[in-house]
């Protein structure tokens, strides 16, 4: 058996999200097709069927390649949004400050469904704190119960830069951060005013954030393999590729009769203080840098980065280089009023904390990160931008760099932690 796809554009209008949440409702009750959210600017699909249990069927953003539909049953969803109700301490008002058409903006809408409640929606336009207080007041108003929110890191770190936006933070009982790495030192700095940041881990092929704070949901099992590679099984767990066997294949696989799915994420179990087995993501496979034969996980650099004085926020990626093969590269934003680290600090911290091979050899310091989907760095599009910087400028990681990333305008800093010449700011 199998139902047509309903392809819907979608926006942060409250009358866009009205609409999305009642085919929702009816997609998961099999009242009517499966739900297919996509952006405005995103061509019409053609025609399609999913199998009669898939209610929802997300385009993943493409960060390893052609966007494919990771297809949602009805089942899966309602497991994901009952144990996050359970682990949050109960159903709750959501404040919607996501793209509907990711899975982690639509779970918001899901969870609402399963609540019996109606979301609170961010204005259109661009992600502002003022906005958001606005939007936290709105949902004061809705009575009492929990109030939830999912926000990924960059929002976060532009809230804590205003009182506001601090404060409107603290009216909710769990703040779901998730959808890229975040900072230690921001988190840190986050629960210290008074948030209450649930750290979470999972993708579209989980129904989104499956794993809190390092323990998975119930229902949900976590194991790491041989090559330090995350499984996941579970409930949450989606039915695979809309049209495409070939990737069900690579990335679901059966173990002792359990199906398990095949991240692209290295991880680690180490139990806590207490004495619980909490999953640490170490980063993704594919985002590895080979410098001089050793492998360097890009993760573990931009977390001791991110946790020096005066940085916002750090991206790590390799650079093409003659004698290393590629070379381990910091792309640094400041904190308001700060310079950042020089390359000598920078190079002393991360070899103090993880050894030599894994210091950076060329630091950049921008306005802003590319970032794609839900606000995660685009880390493409990072490396395409100093590889080009470099190749342009003529020579290699060693020596110091004038360039370009995203048209930010970043400085550029050698060995010697110099500020480059002609820096664009």
């Amino acid at each position: 058996m199998s139902r047509a796809v309903r392809q819907i554009y979608v926006s942060s209008s409250p009358a866009d999200v009205s609409a999305l949440m009642a085919a929702l409702s009816s997609a998961l009750d099999g009242s009517g097709p499966a739900v297919l959210p996509v952006a405005s600017t995103e061509p019409v699909a053609p025609p399609s069927e999913a199998p009669d249990d898939v209610a929802v069927v997300i385009r993943t953003s493409g960060s390893t390649g052609a966007p494919r539909g990771v297809q949602l049953t009805a089942a899966a969803l309602r497991a994901s949004g009952e144990a996050t109700a359970a682990r949050l301490g109960g159903h709750g008002r959501w404040l919607l400050a996501l793209p509907t058409e990711h899975v982690a903006g639509l779970q918001v809408l899901v969870r609402s469904l399963l609540a019996g409640s109606q979301p609170v929606t961010m204005p259109v336009g661009g992600f502002r704190a003022e906005s958001f207080a606005r939007a936290v007041a709105e949902l004061d108003t809705g009575g009492p119960g929990r109030r939830y929110t999912s926000l990924v890191p960059t929002q976060l770190h532009r809230l804590l830069d205003s009182p506001a936006g601090v404060e409107a933070l603290r009216v909710f009982d769990a703040v779901l951060l998730g959808g890229a790495a975040a900072s230690p030192a921001m988190v840190a700095e986050a629960r210290a005013a008074g948030v209450r940041v649930v750290l979470t881990y999972g993708m579209s092929e989980t129904c989104g954030g499956c794993v809190y704070d390092g323990v998975p949901l119930d229902g949900v099992r976590v194991d790491v393999d041989p090559e330090g590679r995350v499984l996941l099984a579970g409930p949450v767990l989606a039915a695979g590729y809309l049209g495409r066997p070939d990737l069900d294949a690579e990335a679901f696989t059966e173990r002792d009769g359990v199906r398990w799915l095949r991240t692209s994420d290295l991880g680690e179990l180490a139990a806590d203080d207490g004495g619980v087995p909490r999953l640490r993501v170490l980063g993704r496979m594919d985002d590895v840098i080979v410098t001089g034969g050793e492998k360097v996980a890009p993760a573990a650099v931009e977390r001791v980065l991110q946790g020096m004085d005066g940085v916002a926020e750090a991206c790590v990626v390799g650079a093409p280089d003659a004698e290393w093969g590629q070379a381990v590269t910091a792309v640094l934003v400041p904190r308001p009023g700060s310079d950042g680290p020089t390359l000598g600090e920078a190079r002393a911290a991360v070899a103090d904390a993880l050894g030599p091979t894994a210091a950076p050899r060329l630091l950049l310091v921008v306005e802003a990160l590319p970032v794609r989907g839900p606000g995660k760095v685009d880390r493409r599009a990072v490396a395409e931008a100093v590889a080009a910087a470099l190749d342009e400028a003529g020579h290699d990681a060693d020596d110091d760099l004038d360039g370009d990333l995203d048209g930010d305008g970043p400085a550029a800093r050698g060995h010697g932690g110099e500020q480059a010449p002609g820096q664009a700011r």
